[in-house]
């Protein structure tokens, strides 16, 4: 069955290239804007997402951690006396704008974490040690983002809302949804964006035993007004619903993957239909000489699934040089088993519902009706 299949294929080269070609494009982009989408959720809730081991206590009002509210910092302290807790970390977030050398400007979210237990990030280090903080003036960067905030070069100092600074280390691959993510102290962070020393943005509560968690969470959110706690888990889904839910995102992205399918579909069905009408009287021969619908409808999907499985390697191949390319610019993203096997399966389905309009076209066929002049 195979032979003969591949046998059919070779013989009308155009045709099998087009469906192949169909089949890589459609890979290709279902790859491509699933890749893109993995990488804008992972933005999302990227600071959550990264201190999932903490419970976050953040305003009642907040199901956003990119949109953070202030807390009373006494809070903190009430937190600390509860049963199970054995750390509470205060963290602040703070949009600022910076100014550098060349005279250009840039907006950054300023994360401010306790030292030395940096709880809330950096993460992700590139060069330099989340221990250069406590150097005076020190903020670290990312990498990827050196050309946004005027080729700023480590160790080069420049300008937060009008007070000096200097660019003491760079993480790599750390990026905020929409913005710029820069770290530094909880002291220097509040004097930098003329934050109140009484304020917090979030507390990330360590407890001694994790088992305890849903217990302490019930405990703050029966027993303290105008906060409300999270499981990282939780608050990152929360988060990434949210932003969905209030953007286009979803929709945009979820359109070009339909359209992805159906250019399979369509591609692979009429180059399939129209492979089979133009050896209409081999397939007639076939069948005057024997073979059953069965046969041939098996001959017709081995031919589609060759052709999507051809088409599958040969789309996750460019996928895969799409995926480390655009790394290089900082969108940094991997594809899990289970969404690759997804990929494939969607593949084989288009190849199969793509199939079946050449396969009704054979079913229908009389034998002695090819031959007849």
């Amino acid at each position: 069955m195979i032979k003969t299949a591949l046998r059919f294929i070779v013989f009308d080269k155009p045709k099998s290239f087009g469906a192949l070609m169909g089949t890589v494009m459609s890979v290709f982009l279902i790859g491509q804007q699933s890749g893109i989408f993995m990488f804008l959720t992972n933005s999302m809730a990227a600071l959550v997402k990264n201190n999932q081991s903490y419970i976050w206590v953040v305003d009642d009002k907040t199901t956003n951690v990119n949109a953070l509210g202030s807390i009373d910092i006494r809070i903190g302290t009430e937190l600390q006396s509860l049963k199970g807790v054995a750390h509470v970390f205060p963290l602040v977030t703070a949009g600022v704008s910076a100014k550098f050398r060349n005279g250009t400007s840039a907006g950054l979210t300023l994360i401010g974490v306790q030292v030395p237990e940096f709880a809330g990030g950096p993460w992700d280090m590139f060069s330099g040690k989340k221990e250069v903080l406590f150097r005076d003036g020190a903020i670290i960067t990312d990498y990827f983002n050196s050309n946004a905030l005027g080729n700023l070069a480590p160790g080069e100092y420049f300008e937060i809302n009008g007070k000096q600074v200097f660019n003491a280390g760079l993480t790599k691959g750390v990026d905020a949804f929409g913005g710029i993510y820069a770290f530094t102290t909880i002291e220097r962070a509040r004097y930098l964006a003329n934050m109140n020393t009484d304020k917090a943005s979030a507390f990330l509560v360590q407890l001694n035993n994790e088992q305890n968690e849903q217990d302490v969470i019930r405990t703050i959110n029966n027993h303290y007004f105008g906060v409300h706690a999270w499981s990282g888990p939780e608050l990152t889904k929360e988060t990434i619903f949210t932003v969905l839910a209030t953007s286009g995102i979803a929709f945009s992205f979820g359109t070009i993957i339909v359209f992805a399918l159906i250019i399979g579909f369509v591609i692979i069905g009429l180059t399939l239909y129209s492979s089979v009408i133009d050896r209409i009287k081999d397939y007639g021969t076939l069948k005057a000489i024997g073979a059953t619908n069965s046969y041939i409808r098996n001959l017709i999907l081995t031919q589609a699934m060759i052709i999507a499985c051809s088409g599958f390697v040969i789309g996750t191949i460019v996928t895969e040089i799409f995926r480390k390319g655009i790394a290089t610019t900082g969108t940094i993203f991997s594809y899990p088993l289970w969404m690759r096997f997804a990929f494939l399966l969607i593949t084989l389905v288009i190849a199969f519902f793509g199939s079946l309009f050449a396969i009704r076209r054979i079913i229908r066929l009389e034998p002695g009706a090819v031959f007849r002049s």
